[in-house]
């Protein structure tokens, strides 16, 4: 049995990743009472009835404080008793959620009289902290559409089996800002930058040109070694402690060149040595992908 806690933020997209693993096949519930959430999953593990072998339940900050503090207890005994059970926990900035409420027009679930928007919002994330700690994976939806967001929760939870650490590359752009879901962030702004050679510039680290040109610096190598040393050591810890995903950022200015070659670099090299891995480059739209498995 398959368990997806999703959790998070108001107006971060967690009716999005709902739809979407409704669309994997998995039996949703939104909006469940975290009181109701032990005797839902105890039904489920009792039922004979196959819609429930896969479950997604929506948990949001309609619960009392003291409801919420339970949820990670609960979901370690989960993890303890042999049920695949993970949280996905999703955050947007808070300048991207009031802008999202703006144009929605949506009342905040934690807005009341005399309480403005960002003072809700505020409010609902420290109401959520026990669950976001919690968390096997964040995403920040504060730069994804929908398209995006979708792609990222497909990658993100139909791509791994159960019991094998699910790893994934991405590539950033400082200028946009680190990712909200990294583990561990590297940065590759002091080599070479393709983008101040002219012909170059509207290139990206996928492309021929760009690829003869860092790997011509044996500074790029020598980085692309050291993150694929530094990351391979923490796996088997990854492992060791029951962890799901393990997401490992790498940035250059606008993460279009450098960043983008670095990712491809290792997740290939990963992609050879572990069955689930995958490449994601921010900064490109529509540049999600899974790596093919060496087994």
């Amino acid at each position: 049995m398959r368990v997806i806690v999703v959790s998070g933020l108001s107006g971060s997209g967690k009716s999005v990743a709902l739809h979407l693993l409704e669309d994997l096949g998995f039996y949703c519930i939104d909006n469940l009472p975290a009181a109701l959430l032990k005797p839902f999953i105890a039904h489920t593990v009792r039922s004979a009835e196959s819609p429930y072998a896969r479950s997604a339940i929506g948990l949001d900050a309609r619960n009392t404080a003291s409801e919420i503090s339970t949820v990670p207890q609960l979901i370690d005994e989960l993890k303890r008793s042999g049920i695949d059970c993970e949280v996905l926990y999703l955050v947007a900035s808070d300048e991207e959620l009031l802008r999202r409420f703006a144009e929605t027009r949506r009342k905040h679930p934690m807005s009341r009289e005399r309480v403005g928007l960002r003072e809700a919002i505020d409010t609902e994330r420290r109401l959520l902290e026990p669950i976001a700690y919690a968390a096997d994976v964040i995403i920040d939806t504060s730069r994804m559409g929908v398209h995006e967001l979708r792609q990222v929760v497909r990658l993100r939870v139909e791509q791994r089996a159960v019991g094998r650490l699910s790893i994934t590359f991405e590539s950033f752009g400082f200028k946009h800002g680190i990712p909200g879901d990294a583990d561990f962030v590297f940065d590759a702004r002091s080599l070479p930058n393709p983008y101040w050679e002219p012909t170059l510039r509207s290139l990206t680290g996928h492309d021929p040109a760009v690829i003869q040109y860092l790997e011509s610096h044996g500074s790029v190598a020598r980085l692309v070694d050291d993150i694929d040393r530094f990351i391979e050591a923490r796996v088997p810890e990854y492992q060791a402690s029951s962890r799901g995903y393990l997401t490992v950022a790498v940035g250059c200015t606008g993460g279009q060149h450098r960043s983008v070659y670095i990712v491809d670099r290792l997740a290939a090299r990963f992609a050879a040595r572990h069955a689930q891995v995958a490449a994601r480059h921010c900064a490109l739209a529509g540049a999600t992908s899974s790596v093919p498995a060496s087994e």
